[in-house]
């Protein structure tokens, strides 16, 4: 058991965008670097102008995520010169990585504009440096494939991410309209019942100590049913995500839990209390866990390279959060739900909600709610 927890630990550690592609680099240029230092012959330059080339490639593709034509560029500046000095093939792993990127990160019109002018530079530099017919074909498949293959796995994912997106808010509204049922049919009548038995309670003539004290009964049960039903109507409000129940489990103290789970799926995450801690109340304990699970979800989701952190700051009359995070933003899909659930969350609460870039780059969720009573 230790060691598949050692193993996962190790697993999940790779798989950050930052440590895989530089794992990826270091496993393509190392073995080219070791081959010619202990293989090339004295005098010989084709082979080291060859690693030199392979290993530039490479590099390039430690920003194939945040800039995908940048890197489908310089690599296709590396093969163009491999090309004229006869010493690389414009097909190499590095440039199919790195056109593969170009497809998976990069929206078709982009993506399709520079794939056919990569294209073409490698056409007529094959054309004009390489003396065998049809090469051009194959610059054609070096490019094409690579990119489509990245098209079809960005496609796949935002369309799986679009399904489950609509199945959540479908949940979400239907766990809403149970709520807004059973608080105008069930509450309204429990309240009805609790004012006809008060009522009867006030009219008793003296002497009628045991119907008074079932009636004093009566009252005390449709009062506790009253509580345990908002009890009810609050966690059928609650977004059933991931994690412990809404109403047992999500609160402000398990902020600290929720940015470790941040980290160890690849987002750098920290955490910052000003201010006395205080008890919230419950919605706005749950609000405040919510958003930043919400925030850092988004963040993991939509941008590259970024850090986030999260602010809790507890003051007299309220309590503020906010989540940044300087990531490069992708390319913007279909609309989600989880922005417009914080803002029901914090208006639910009474407080104020401000989302958007941050001028220095980056993303930024701000939300204020009041703690006081009206």
């Amino acid at each position: 058991m230790r060691g598949a927890r050692t193993f996962m630990k190790i697993v999940c550690f790779l798989r950050r965008p930052r440590v895989f592609d530089t794992t990826l680099v270091i496993v393509l240029s190392v073995p080219i670097l070791l081959g010619m230092i202990f293989t090339v012959l004295p005098g010989e330059t084709r082979a080291p102008l060859t690693a030199g080339l392979h290993v530039a490639g490479s590099l390039c593709l430690l920003v194939r995520r945040g800039r995908p034509i940048l890197t489908a560029g310089l690599v296709a500046v590396t093969g163009v010169v491999g090309i004229t000095t006869q010493s690389l093939s414009f097909i190499s792993l590095p440039s199919c990585i790195a056109y593969y990127g170009l497809g998976r990160y990069t929206t078709g019109r982009p993506a399709l504009i520079t794939s056919a002018t990569v294209f073409v530079v490698y056409a007529i530099t094959t054309e004009l440096f390489l003396a065998a017919t049809g090469d051009w074909l194959w610059s054609l498949l070096a490019v094409s494939v690579p990119v489509g293959i990245g098209q079809f796995v960005r496609l796949r994912t935002e369309l799986n991410e679009r399904s489950r997106q609509e199945a959540a808010a479908a949940v979400r509204a239907e766990r809403r309209r149970i709520a807004r049922e059973l608080h105008d049919v069930v509450a309204h009548h429990i309240t009805v019942i609790n004012a006809l038995v008060g009522g009867a309670r006030a009219t008793l003539p003296p002497g009628q100590d045991v119907t008074k004290d079932a009636l004093e009964s009566a009252e005390q049960t449709a009062r506790q049913a009253m509580s345990e039903m908002r009890r009810l109507l609050d966690v059928l409000r609650i977004d059933g995500n991931e994690g412990p129940d809404a109403a047992t489990g999500v609160s402000s103290e398990r902020l600290p839990v929720l940015i470790k789970k941040a980290r160890s799926s690849g987002l750098p995450a920290s955490l910052t209390v000003t201010g006395e801690p205080v008890e919230l109340p419950a919605a706005v304990d749950h609000a405040v866990y919510r958003i930043v699970q919400e925030a850092l979800t988004n963040t993991r989701k939509h941008a590259v390279s970024a850090r986030a952190g999260v602010r809790l700051a507890y003051e007299p009359a309220a309590v503020e959060v906010e989540v940044i995070d300087d990531g490069l933003a992708k390319e913007a899909g279909a609309p989600g739900f989880g922005l417009a659930g914080m803002a029901e969350r914090v208006a639910l609460c009474g407080g104020r909600l401000t989302i958007g870039p941050r001028p220095e780059g980056g993303f930024r969720v701000h939300a204020r709610i009041s703690l006081e009573r009206p």
